[in-house]
């Protein structure tokens, strides 16, 4: 599951609309998920739902938009999990579509344990980020405790013996860009319509 819903408030435009290199990172982060070997993929849009979708190619994911975005990334959360109703899948990875160095080697470590008990967590140096893999015993649970901008960060706090922390520092890098500096740094540009806007 790709959360790609926020406005972007501090970097000033949404996320979903970030290019890297020219390509759209939610089409890049589409593509990390699928090399991983995770299907189906959701994504959850939000703020500029109907830009993202006449500019990225999303056809090999599940769309899902929620128009709750402003409320915070707990109901994204809660909009991707219920878009997952197919009873064989066992488990869900998570990952924000603000993350272009994550890589399909982070992603594949994280899912190697996909059982419907698991919760899985990426460490960089130590410190938990994504991508966190939530196997569906747990879902009611995180839908029921994330809210605004929490996430499924309760429910996890609640259950931290149970969690699994793997490692991700050699295949990947952790960072969220979530200021201008940071975009500068990764190379993330705004389409030019965007621009001013």
């Amino acid at each position: 599951m790709i959360i790609a819903a926020g406005g972007g408030r501090r970097i000033g435009t949404p996320e979903a609309l970030l290019h890297q290199d020219g390509r759209p990172l939610v089409e890049q982060m589409l593509e990390t998920l699928t090399e991983s070997g995770c299907d189906p993929v959701v994504v959850v849009l939000g703020a500029a739902a109907d830009e993202v979708r006449e500019s990225v190619d999303l056809s090999a994911a599940t769309v899902v938009v929620n128009k709750a975005w402003g409320t915070g990334i707990g109901s994204s959360l809660r909009a991707g999990l219920n878009a997952l109703s197919d009873n064989s899948i066992e488990a869900v990875v998570v990952v924000p579509v603000d993350m272009p160095g994550l890589t399909a080697a982070a992603v594949r470590r994280v899912i190697a344990l996909p059982y419907p008990d698991v919760l899985v967590c990426a460490t960089y140096g130590g410190l938990r980020g994504y991508p966190m893999l939530f196997g569906r015993r747990h879902w009611a649970g995180i839908s029921t405790l994330a809210k605004a901008d929490v996430g499924a960060r309760p429910y996890l706090l609640a259950h931290k013996k149970e969690i699994v922390d793997i490692s991700c520092d050699s295949v990947a890098d952790g960072c969220r860009v979530d200021t201008p500096e940071l975009m500068e740094l990764w190379g993330l540009t705004v389409p030019p319509q965007r621009v001013g806007v």
